[in-house]
């Protein structure tokens, strides 16, 4: 088992993350929201990698965004099946909503930003359900 306080840093950052994104939700700032959704998922991925025991491959000990979503679905959801197959595309969908968001000409609309709040809540409910965080 890894480092269970860095874990549990991980998942307090997601649930802040989460809580912004329904704030920009709730505010009509959609892609503030698709932003901070991404990142409560991404954040909730490094602790859950971390409560597995897999750590960044980085020299610098930095989590890449490709890595933790490839590690967070072939890893823990296709090899280890400790999450559901459901889980597997919710980082690369609101990466993708994220990127409209903070590089697009376009923008994130309602609907979008609200399906993305969607699966980060639930995203966070199954992650933070597992390990014995304290």
């Amino acid at each position: 088992m890894a480092d269970d306080t860095a874990a549990a840093a991980f998942l307090a950052k997601a649930e802040r993350s989460l809580a912004g994104a329904e704030s920009e939700f709730v505010n009509q700032r959609y892609d503030n929201c698709a932003n901070r959704a991404y990142y409560a998922c991404f954040q909730a991925a490094i602790a859950a990698l971390l409560d597995a025991g897999i750590t960044p491959t980085t020299r610098s000990g930095r989590w890449r965004h490709d890595f933790v979503q490839a590690a967070f679905s072939g890893e823990l959801v296709n090899r280890r099946s400790l999450y559901p197959p459901s889980l597997r595309p919710v980082l690369g969908q609101n990466a993708a909503a994220r990127h409209t968001a903070d590089y697009g000409e376009g923008s994130v609309n309602e609907i979008d930003a609200a399906r993305a709040l969607m699966q980060s809540r639930r995203f966070l409910a199954i992650v933070g359900s597992k390990g014995d965080r304290t």
